[in-house]
């Protein structure tokens, strides 16, 4: 199975791409991954990615799907693979359709903008071990203090509200038009996030198990 995973942050991808890796027996490509394995094994996309990064420039789309490719031609993407995090763009799926890269599906995993914010602003990391809480559903047993250590619990600037805000916003307006793209292809699978991780992983097999 090859699959690209969308949906706005916060919705629980990166859960449900774990899950779906395990059940197919495919990795999981994170473009963020991918780009630093390339610079440390230096491949020739990724001297290439070198020279843009080290120069303080953003690493265009041909070399970043360069490294894709590259990433895909591994031995354990024979049987499929889930691509997390790229495409982000309309440009960058035609990118990956002319450079042959082909999926049989693509998966959003839908969320409310309003439960999101709420996910997300809840959470709470200990700055000493890294213990992650959340104000609602992980709840420490002291307000503020990790259960492990002892430590602080703190909110991290990408999960305070005004930046969630501005992540959707950029999702809605950048990476929301893909499905779209997909759904002309007839390639669109959409499922409804639900409150418990393990309701929405059963709609996602459930969904994956009838392509």
């Amino acid at each position: 199975m090859k699959l690209i995973l969308l949906g706005a942050p916060g919705a629980g991808k990166g859960t449900q791409a774990e899950i779906i890796s395990e059940k197919y027996d495919i990795p999981t490509i994170s473009t963020g991954n991918i780009i630093r394995a390339a610079l440390k094994n230096g491949t020739e996309m990724g001297l290439k990615a070198k020279a843009y990064i080290d120069s303080g420039r953003l690493v265009p789309d041909d070399v970043v799907i360069g490294i894709i490719k590259e990433r895909l031609s591994d031995t354990d993407c024979q049987n499929g693979f889930i691509l997390d995090g790229f495409p982000r763009t309309i440009p960058q799926a035609e990118a990956l359709d002319n450079m042959g890269v082909n999926v049989d599906a693509a998966l959003s995993i839908e969320v409310d903008d309003r439960e999101i914010v709420k996910r997300m602003s809840g959470r709470r990391v200990c700055e000493k071990c890294g213990a992650s809480y959340h104000t609602e559903f992980k709840k420490p047993a002291n307000d503020g203090v990790c259960d492990a250590c002892g430590g602080k619990l703190v909110i991290r600037k990408d999960d305070e509200p005004d930046t969630v805000h501005d992540r959707l916003d950029i999702y809605h307006k950048q990476t929301e038009p893909l499905k779209s793209y997909y759904k002309t292809q007839d390639k669109l699978i959409i499922v409804e996030g639900q409150d418990k991780v393990s309701d929405t992983t059963e709609l996602v097999l459930k969904a994956l198990s009838e392509i």
